[in-house]
């Protein structure tokens, strides 16, 4: 009986370090796990909504941000796309995919002009982070930076506040990066937000190197998607002061 529960003891020792071995196999290494979450509240109309998805769609299969893809150590990342409202609405649009060639970006952005758009009530930036920094868990990769790429039009009306989850986020390691999109009209009867870039910057951007790309509109916005990412991916050395697109 003795001999038997040795045994026993053994097999399932050597089944949880086999299980181990192959989890750490399963974690394909990246230069970089980045989320891209994208405000999709009903103060964006359709036109603006139209050109936000094809901001992301033609920054992610330029040749700059391509580039930079190429220039890391692994020579890929993996992208994961989720749209976000207020706290009853975030929505992973493509899940964790890895981009390492032009023809793999152009496969992500094919299946992202093709993924349907909803519009939402609310922002809730805060939630947006927390279901952005849950992306990491059981990603399948592992990399030495982290990074969550927020977009928006607005600031929280709704759920935790952005910088309470934020420094939740930093303590855990991941960086979060800021695309406010300023816009120069009235939403739903409010004036229009002048100062949302320095929410942004106080409230939702941080971690080691963190900064944002201010968008003077959505017609701007591709031109500072593209930007972004390329010091994104590329691990440029950035200051957190807002840099206009």
């Amino acid at each position: 009986m003795k001999r038997r529960t040795a045994l026993l003891g053994s097999l399932a020792a050597a089944a949880a370090a086999s299980t181990a071995i192959s989890s750490a196999r399963a974690e394909t290494p990246v230069d970089l796990q980045l989320v891209l979450a994208v405000d999709v509240s009903r103060s964006i109309d359709e036109v603006e909504a139209e050109l936000q998805r094809r901001g992301y769609i033609e920054a992610l299969t330029n040749d700059r941000v391509i580039d930079a893809i190429l220039s890391g150590e692994t020579q890929r990342i993996a992208v994961c796309y989720t749209e976000w409202a207020g706290t009853h609405y975030q929505v992973v649009v493509i899940d964790w995919t890895v981009i390492d060639s032009p023809s793999a970006a152009r496969r992500f952005t094919e299946k992202l002009a093709e993924a349907p758009r909803q519009s939402q009530s609310w922002t809730a930036v805060g939630a947006a982070l927390a279901h952005a920094g849950q992306r990491f868990d059981n990603s399948g990769f592992v990399s030495k930076r982290r990074v969550i790429d927020i977009s928006g039009d607005g600031r929280t009306n709704d759920g935790p506040p952005a910088e309470l989850v934020r420094d939740r986020l930093v303590e855990q390691g991941i960086v979060v990066n800021g695309l406010p999109v300023m816009m120069n009209r009235t939403n739903f009867g409010r004036p229009p937000d002048l100062t949302l870039d320095k929410y942004y910057e106080e409230n939702v951007i941080g971690g080691p190197g963190s900064f944002m790309i201010v968008a003077d509109n959505f017609d701007h916005f591709g031109r500072a998607v593209r930007t972004k990412l390329v010091r994104e991916i590329s691990g440029a050395d950035v200051t957190r002061r807002p840099v206009p697109a």
